[in-house]
């Protein structure tokens, strides 16, 4: 299946610099709002309780502050979520009780509370972590990415050649960190299932830069007169419509969950879009960028040349 007739001629690699110089800035905006503003952790990883109650009509956000404050919570965190009728309330971290049942003891505080004002009101669900398990999953979240992009560095390191490898980490970077960046930037809830789109974007965007860098080592040990550019340019080319399609069809389904798949999804699937977005950007633009920025050349794929003794003909 092809996007395109024929195939196409674009010169991306004439676009290198711009391109490359509005990735970079891109990636330490991103960075700067992750490190100084950070994250609007979820509960996963700050501990607390978390609960979901539905109203028969539209929820005034600003009575129910009101109500859980004179209640004694006023710390309590009060959200709309999927609709107008529906209200996400978090709280910081309690003491566990001896029957382990203290998230289901606060929900029903909450609830005998909100009760007052609107006896309809029904309690959806109650999540409780503790504070320790909360910092436990922020430790083995960032490992976790580190750990892929790690592992990525030397299997592209020994398929290709340090130039590649270094340029497939970076790209990947940059995508993860765009991704993060961009929940710190609109403040979305980041927990732990956006932790594990990250890691499937890993996974992803790498895909496609190997595809586009098989596609370089090709070229290049076929080459035969051509510069480095002309070569890249016409490797991208060559796979620009399985890019194009692969990642419209995948986005396709992410957008499916982001608008059918509920609250649950939403940080998940919402994470995933962003990356793709990236990751199609960057397997095209960043990863080949570095690499020729590195001076990468056909020579450096050519098989070693075999030493020793020549046999002398007759």
């Amino acid at each position: 299946m092809e996007l395109f007739p024929k195939v196409t001629k674009f010169r991306f690699m004439s676009h290198a610099r711009v391109v490359s110089s509005l990735s970079l800035a891109l990636t330490l905006v991103c960075l700067g709002f992750i490190l100084f503003r950070g994250l609007n952790f979820g509960i996963d990883f700050t501990g607390g309780v978390l609960l979901e109650v539905g109203y028969p009509q539209a929820a005034d956000l600003v009575a129910v502050r009101e109500q859980l404050a004179g209640a004694g919570y006023a710390d309590a965190q009060v959200q709309n979520f999927g609709s107008a009728r529906d209200v996400m309330i978090r709280l910081p971290p309690v003491e566990q009780t001896a029957d382990g049942d203290a998230g289901g003891k606060l929900g029903a505080a909450i609830l005998a509370v909100l009760r007052q004002s609107d006896a309809a009101v029904a309690l959806r669900r109650v999540e409780f972590v503790g504070p320790q398990v909360g910092e436990d999953l922020t430790e083995k979240g960032t490992l976790s990415v580190l750990a892929a992009l790690a592992l990525i560095l030397v299997y592209v390191l020994f398929r290709f050649q340090w130039k590649f490898a270094v340029g497939a980490v970076l790209s990947t970077f940059h995508d993860a960190v765009v991704t993060v960046g961009m929940f710190s930037i609109l403040w979305i809830p980041f927990d732990l299932s956006v932790v594990a789109a990250v890691l499937a974007l890993v996974g992803y965007s790498l895909n496609d830069t190997v595809v586009v860098f098989d596609r370089i080592r090709d070229d290049f040990r076929t080459a035969r007169g051509g510069t480095t550019v002309d070569y890249i340019d016409h490797a991208i080319n060559i796979t620009l419509s399985r890019t194009v399609i692969t990642s419209a069809v995948t986005l396709l389904v992410v957008i499916a969950l982001l608008i059918f798949g509920g609250e649950t999804l939403h940080g998940f699937s919402l994470a995933l879009a962003i990356g793709i977005v990236f990751g199609t950007y960057s397997s095209i633009f960043v990863a080949t960028a570095i690499a020729y920025f590195l001076d990468v050349k056909p020579v450096d794929l050519a098989p070693p040349k075999k030493s020793g003794p020549v046999d002398e003909m007759p």
